[in-house]
């Protein structure tokens, strides 16, 4: 039996999906009987077109609807940005910070990434925090520490009941994502969690759920979820197409067991 008392699996569908195949998605998973699993908890993170009324196909479910960005300003001249208050209007539960692609294409810093994570907290959202070290850095040796700066600048803005807020981290390295992207080897991923979540407990003085991201699919689901400190999986193109989604649900019960 595995030790965590809880494995996330969840779906980030980019740039993807029109609304009427959002709410096809959702009304599928919705009545998928795989939910209905003691230790798996469940989210999706459609484009902010259909958040809404994502949300409110998947109120009766235990699944969670999350956002792919915010700013961390709660109003102002931001053409083309999204508040923290505009996403619990939607009744979003929480929202994605720092995924690489942002950091790469939209000029995302660290110091972005604090300020967005603090803002989340504040109204009660739940920050799922991306990091990822590139592949320039791996071949250098410097993982662990690009990973350590990372994440103490992702919770260095935190303070006092903040410190205990929900928040989940999603180890995703920038090599392993995208359609060239090649997955990280599972001893690999362990070892990097086990670092991961090493800071986090010293910054928060608690164990911070950490899952993994990064050309996930069938064929290596089963690897990760062995994982000792990996506390769920981070799903891209893979869970575009809902069956697949479903395929892996249930490889993972099969380690979860």
């Amino acid at each position: 039996m595995s030790p965590r008392q809880t494995f996330w699996i969840g779906a980030g569908w980019k740039m993807n999906k029109t609304l009427a195949e959002s709410l096809d998605y959702a009304a599928r998973l919705e009545g998928f009987s795989g939910l209905s699993h003691p230790l798996i908890r469940t989210f999706v993170i459609p484009p902010f077109t259909s958040i809404r009324q994502v949300k409110e196909a998947l109120a009766t479910s235990p699944v969670l609807v999350g956002a792919q960005n915010m700013h961390w300003e709660s109003a102002g001249a931001f053409t083309g940005e999204i508040s923290a208050a505009m996403l619990t209007d939607c009744g979003v539960d929480l929202v994605e910070i720092g995924h690489s692609e942002r950091r790469e294409f939209f000029g995302e810093t660290d110091d972005r990434v604090g300020l967005k994570t603090a803002a989340a907290v504040r109204a009660g959202l739940m920050p799922l925090i991306c990091i990822g070290e590139t592949r320039e850095q791996r071949d250098a040796g410097v993982s662990d520490a690009v990973l350590e700066m990372q994440v103490r600048y992702a919770l260095g803005r935190l303070s006092g009941e903040q410190r205990d807020a929900p928040l989940l981290l999603a180890y995703e390295p920038v090599w392993a994502i995208g359609s060239g992207g090649v997955p990280a080897p599972a001893d690999y991923v362990d070892e990097r969690h086990a670092g991961i979540i090493r800071v986090g407990q010293a910054l928060l003085g608690r164990r911070l759920a950490c899952l993994y991201g990064g050309s996930v699919d069938l064929d290596n689901c089963r690897g990760y979820a062995r994982c000792a400190n990996v506390d769920g999986l981070f799903i891209g193109r893979a869970a575009w197409g809902i069956e697949t989604l479903f395929k892996i649900f249930r490889h993972c019960e099969t380690e979860l067991a």
